[in-house]
């Protein structure tokens, strides 16, 4: 059997050889990224048997659906054979453009440090500082210049001293001193959340705003909304929890879709529901589990990687 731990890198060389797959194929590969895929293979054995299982299987796989692909590729098989011919074959098969997509866009798997979906990592700079990336997040990070630039998704800076540190967005820049800055970005918008210190939030189009601890505001193409607080004290992603008080189910349940790879879909129905707790976001299965017990719904299961939310007692 392998440890945990084995088992973890494992799974992520599974990971990075489906999403080298993924761009190869995609038409969008460049001279750069060539040069990227030679030197992942070359780091180590397990690299180059990875991207040739990859390869070689992918025909052979053809025909299995996508979902059955994503549920390998994110919960291989404890032994190591079967890992590598199960894990590495099917993750091999999922169509390119959808896996680029679906679990890291082009754009974000070309980043310095990226995450994918359900995953969430912790990195400490040299400096000291700590930096959060949760589900399906990538940054360019600059330490050097003390700079990062969030691609898509969610980060949280903790920063232990020293010259200020900028966080660039699509929609405008934010300038950090100390303290702790939370910035989470979307196609549509980007929200600032300062816990601790003092930022200053520069929109693209104009302007300063200065946000202090327990304030937040939103970015999107219209311009800038205004300033909202929030309770620092409520534990949120980095803790590994995801809370809801008395907030409205099908907000909620697009909120944990975020870090659940595959399908999740809920019927209109249950859209108005309420909900109220703090769940661990660890086991997003069991959050499922937890609704059902407290809500008047049933979780229909097609896979994992497949679930739908409907009416208790709906007929199929």
């Amino acid at each position: 059997m392998l440890s945990g731990d084995s088992a973890d890198e494992l799974r992520r060389v599974a990971r990075s050889a489906a999403r080298w797959l993924a761009l190869m194929e995609s038409g969008a590969a460049s001279a750069h990224d060539l040069a990227g895929l030679q030197r992942w293979r070359e780091r180590s054995a397990s690299h180059e048997y990875a991207w040739q299982k990859a390869q070689a299987l992918r025909t052979r796989f053809e025909g299995l659906p996508t979902e059955l692909a994503m549920a390998s590729l994110d919960r291989p098989d404890p032994s190591r054979r079967r890992l590598l011919k199960g894990v590495l074959g099917l993750a091999a098969i999922a169509p390119a453009a959808w896996l680029a997509t679906r679990t890291l866009p082009l754009d974000a798997w070309r980043a310095d440090l990226s995450t994918a979906t359900g995953e969430r990592r912790r990195i400490t700079l040299a400096d000291g500082s700590q930096l959060d990336l949760n589900t399906a997040s990538a940054v360019n990070l600059d330490e050097g210049r003390r700079r990062l630039a969030l691609v898509r998704g969610e980060i949280a800076l903790r920063l232990a001293g020293g010259a200020p540190f900028s966080v660039d967005t699509l929609y405008g820049e934010a300038r950090l001193a100390g303290g702790e800055l939370c910035v989470r970005q979307d196609d549509a918008a980007c929200e600032f959340s300062v816990f601790a210190g003092v930022a200053e939030i520069r929109p693209s189009a104009s302007g300063v705003l200065v946000l202090g601890a327990g304030q937040r505001v939103r970015l999107d193409r219209a311009g800038v909304e205004p300033v909202h607080t929030f309770d620092i004290r409520q534990p949120g992603w980095c803790q590994g929890v995801i809370t809801a008080n008395d907030r409205p189910l099908g907000a909620f349940l697009r909120e944990l879709e975020r870090y659940r790879p595959g399908i999740l879909r809920w019927s209109p129905a249950l859209e108005s529901l309420r909900v109220t707790g703090s769940f661990r976001l660890d086991d997003t299965d069991r959050i499922l589990a937890l609704l059902a017990a407290s809500l008047p719904l049933d979780v229909r299961s097609r896979t994992r990687y497949w679930v739908t939310l409907v009416p208790r007692g709906a007929t199929a």
